[in-house]
């Protein structure tokens, strides 16, 4: 294994593509440059797919990308991280193969993960990014 220095700059920006807790310099600079994440991330590979897996494959989510549900009136925002698999990473660590399950985790009851959650990049909730991938409409 070789060491390099990098600015602080560059720095930053592979924090911007990491998935929080979970990547370090080195896998986030394998994504971007396209290359196999290598042994350490077998584990995740062999994990079945979460119900994130379409949009990610119709390029409608990337890993990494956020997820906030904000409860206005108790003052509080949920946030989770797209997995490369499909899945939701909360910040503690833990894993949801679906929407709903992830977001009644933070919240302490049943709620609707499609509708709740807001992807951050688009500013629209899961559940518009999965119509336009169903129906294959443009926005």
């Amino acid at each position: 294994m070789h060491k390099i220095e990098i600015d602080d700059q560059v720095y930053a920006l592979l924090q911007q593509h990491a998935e929080p807790f979970v990547d370090r310099e080195n896998d986030v600079l394998r994504r971007l440059l396209g290359l196999d994440l290598g042994p350490e991330k077998a584990k995740e590979d062999r994990r079945p797919g979460g119900d994130l897996m379409g949009l990610i494959d119709a390029k409608l989510l990337i890993p990494g990308d956020e997820l906030i549900h904000v409860q206005s009136r108790k003052g509080r925002t949920h946030r989770a991280v797209v997995t490369a698999d499909g899945h939701l990473r909360l910040p503690d660590g833990s894993t949801y193969a679906k929407p709903s399950p992830a977001l009644k985790a933070c919240v302490g009851h049943d709620i609707n993960g499609w509708g709740q959650w807001t992807h951050v990049r688009s500013d629209k909730p899961l559940q518009a990014l999965r119509q336009k991938w169903l129906h294959g409409s443009a926005e």
